[in-house]
């Protein structure tokens, strides 16, 4: 059955919200679409595509129950609606790229192609207060490989009195890094930076540094679905083990970090491989209630003791 015939039937047989929902989860079956850039299942897909369609909020349903779904619409809504449906099966962009908004720590973000899709396990951590490592609010935050500025600016929110800078060595990512601080009207205490790492940064100290690196090795960059083809290469890959950028950062932490200090990496499933490549290190892996993995805490006093041990063999 050709894609013009199936929208043709759902824009002339379908009727309420809930029918569309349906029709929209069964497509998305039928093209065995990929899910995981904000939502994990068919449905949930489907109802955030519906309610963009018609310019309703996202948390809508939450506040309606299952009322909202009988609502009819008219042809032109249904239109809508089935175009939509087809751009996300034709095209296997992520959601988020179609409606350029995504959510983390509660907050709407603008995202296109230039950046990632926020999905990190970093939102539990800030809205933690990354207890227990931290005992006081951080006055000085840098977030490296800030990408389109998600997770600096949910530190801003959580640390009202922090300066944080926002930190990529992609200028296109700081583009819609600034475009978000600006709309979070958070100007004044975040601060989009270009530096390949802490090229950009001499002199500059931290009370805490916080990193979502490229960190996908070399074999699961060939396995990735579809949709992540769209998110830029540069924000993704890091050499055969995914540790590349990870290993020159936390050689140079020190020299950035205040004493007291704390750094937080994610390196996802590249956790496998840092005990090779970093062998004695005393990371500490944090656990995660509402899903995710592989982020480690280490403090100031344990890479200077590490690398110093390193040296004198």
């Amino acid at each position: 059955m050709t894609d013009k015939i199936y929208l043709d039937e759902a824009i002339n047989d379908l009727h309420c919200i809930l029918d569309m929902v349906r029709w929209s989860v069964s497509r998305f079956n039928d093209a065995q679409l990929y899910f995981g850039h904000g939502t994990d299942n068919a449905w949930d897909e489907a109802v955030s595509l519906v309610l963009y369609g018609l310019h309703l909020p996202q948390n809508l349903p939450a506040q309606t129950g299952d009322g909202l779904f009988s609502a009819r619409l008219t042809k032109s809504e249904r239109e809508m609606i089935a175009e939509l449906v087809l751009k996300r099966v034709q095209t296997r962009l992520p959601l988020p790229y179609i409606t350029n908004e995504a959510w983390f720590c509660g907050l709407p973000f603008y995202v296109d192609e230039r950046v990632l899709i926020p999905r990190s396990p970093f939102a539990e951590l800030i809205e933690s207060r990354f207890e227990p490592f931290l005992t006081g609010s951080p006055a000085t935050i840098l977030d490296m490989c800030t990408g389109g500025g998600c997770i600096a600016i949910a530190l801003a929110h959580q640390y009202p009195d922090a300066q944080i800078d926002a930190v990529d060595i992609s200028p296109e990512a700081l583009e819609v890094a600034d475009m978000n601080i600006q709309e979070h009207q958070l100007s004044d205490r975040v601060y989009p930076i270009e530096s390949d790492l802490f090229s950009s940064l001499q002199g500059q100290r931290y009370d805490l540094i916080v990193s979502n690196p490229p960190y996908v090795d070399a074999e699961d960059m060939a396995d990735l679905p579809d949709e992540f083809q769209h998110e830029p290469e540069l924000a993704l890959a890091a050499g055969n083990d995914g540790l590349d950028l990870v290993e020159h950062m936390l050689k140079q932490a020190p020299d950035y970090l205040n004493e007291g200090g704390w750094m937080f990496v994610e390196v996802g499933n590249s956790e496998v491989h840092m005990q090779h490549r970093f062998a004695g290190l005393e990371v500490q892996w944090l656990s995660f209630a509402q899903g995710g993995h592989g982020i480690f805490a280490i403090s100031k006093e344990s890479l200077i003791q590490f690398f110093n041990s390193k040296e004198s063999h």
